[in-house]
């Protein structure tokens, strides 16, 4: 799961050629091109500086089409499979169709009935999009890579929407998760901490067993 500690362009229409990901998208606001002023509504704006968040850049192909980068895993540049963004600014009643445009899986549940998650500010419960609206494919005008479409109608002006590979689960979350067991002092859980990630977090080592078998490190 990548993290942002960078930020993209504020506006723009064009971030260079494929490898041009730098860290995730920060309020990023698509404007047409030629167009000058202040944003109206219907200009996109993507972010994913937050938590699990991962955007790296995003191209509009068309007034409804937008070509999405997602960064690789950390320290693992040939795994992309994540993405979590949000979108703002938009218009009632207005299509879009997004192409997450460099997986880096040949195979995927996306194939099989499997569609991303939506929700928004007005309905914060995570949903499935329509599988009819979600397509896996091989795309020879990007590198061959494979590509997930889908097609999305955005129904409320003031929403921000967030978009997700699928259910998210933050490890601030499971740190939390983790805490609250701890504190119930269970006889058979046991939580120290094995070491740090190449981020600097925690790693914790639990283990589960009965009082008398458990050991001692």
């Amino acid at each position: 799961m990548a993290e942002g500690s960078q930020s993209a362009p504020e506006a723009g229409n064009d971030m260079g050629n494929d490898d041009a990901i730098g860290g995730n998208v920060s309020k990023y606001i698509v404007l047409p091109t030629g167009y000058c002023g202040q944003p109206k509504k219907g200009h996109l704006i993507f972010d994913a500086c937050f938590e699990s968040g991962n955007l790296g850049r995003v191209d509009q192909v068309s007034e409804f089409e937008y070509d999405l980068f997602i960064r690789p895993d950390t320290c693992n540049p040939r795994f992309r499979v994540w993405f979590n963004f949000t979108v703002e600014n938009v218009k009632e009643s207005q299509r879009v169709i997004f192409n997450i445009v460099n997986f880096s899986k040949t195979k995927s549940l996306y194939r099989d009935g499997m569609a991303p998650m939506v929700k928004s500010t007005s309905r914060p419960k995570w949903q499935r999009l329509p599988p009819k609206n979600v397509y896996y494919y091989r795309c020879p005008d990007h590198r061959k890579n494979y590509v997930m479409s889908f097609a999305f109608c955005f129904d409320r002006e003031e929403d921000i929407y967030q978009f997700a590979y699928c259910y998210p689960y933050t490890y601030t979350r499971f740190q939390h998760y983790l805490d609250s067991l701890q504190k119930r002092n269970m006889d058979y859980f046991f939580r120290e901490q094995l070491g740090q990630s190449v981020q600097q977090r925690k790693l914790d080592l639990l283990t589960i067993t009965s009082p008398a078998g458990r050991w001692s490190w």
